[in-house]
């Protein structure tokens, strides 16, 4: 797929990491920015509200879209999979608007096949044990689950090395500091900003 005037903002982190909540707090004080909504099987849980915060759908009408190649990525997480439609994103990106991804290694490299001038940021916890107690404190997992997370966090983790940048959430405020500069400075580019203020540049140069 060509350049597009949009970016693709892939983020991954491992369950736990304060991710959505960074993502969320950047799309509220970003313009012309959003989240993808992905398509996923697996069960909407109390509060969640379908097309918002996901497309619920069975398990035969994911693998019909799969089969459409209707998906720009899709992967199997916790038993349950997970996909994000290509013509929405693309659409959007079209009409340079920047899109965030959130989505795991396997999506991301999926992604990255496709479009390679996507930016790629991983978030981290300060620390596992900081990463375990954020997981209990959600009340949303027994322990077996919880156990499961924390192993499949450092698989996760373990793939940091296939992305561009990486961020510490420690502090949310320094954390969200951090990725708001980078989708910042992917707008600052020479190619964006040709585009953007294109009658600015004519003006100074005529």
């Amino acid at each position: 797929m060509k350049e597009l005037p949009g970016t693709l903002f892939i983020i991954s982190a491992p369950s736990g990491a304060g991710k959505t909540s960074l993502v969320k707090a950047l799309v509220e004080q970003t313009r012309d920015i959003s989240i993808s909504v992905s398509h996923t099987t697996r069960q909407k849980r109390q509060g969640e509200v379908d097309g918002v915060d996901y497309h619920f759908i069975d398990k035969k009408k994911f693998e019909s879209m799969v089969t459409e190649s209707a998906f720009l990525e899709h992967a199997l997480v916790f038993d349950n999979y997970y996909g994000s439609a290509l013509k929405n994103i693309e659409n959007k990106l079209k009409q340079a608007e920047d899109i965030i991804l959130e989505i795991d290694w396997q999506g991301a490299a999926q992604v990255r096949k496709q479009l390679p001038d996507s930016v790629n940021i991983f978030i981290l916890p300060p620390s596992r044990l900081a990463l375990e107690e954020r997981l209990r404190n959600r009340g949303q997992d027994d322990e077996k689950i919880i156990q499961r997370r924390m192993a499949d966090a450092v698989s996760e983790t373990s793939h940091y090395p296939e992305y561009d940048y990486l961020i510490v959430n420690d502090q949310f405020e320094q954390a969200l500091t951090e990725l708001s500069s980078i989708v910042t400075a992917r707008r600052c580019r020479i190619q964006a900003q040709i585009q953007s203020i294109a009658p600015l540049l004519k003006e100074l140069l005529d």
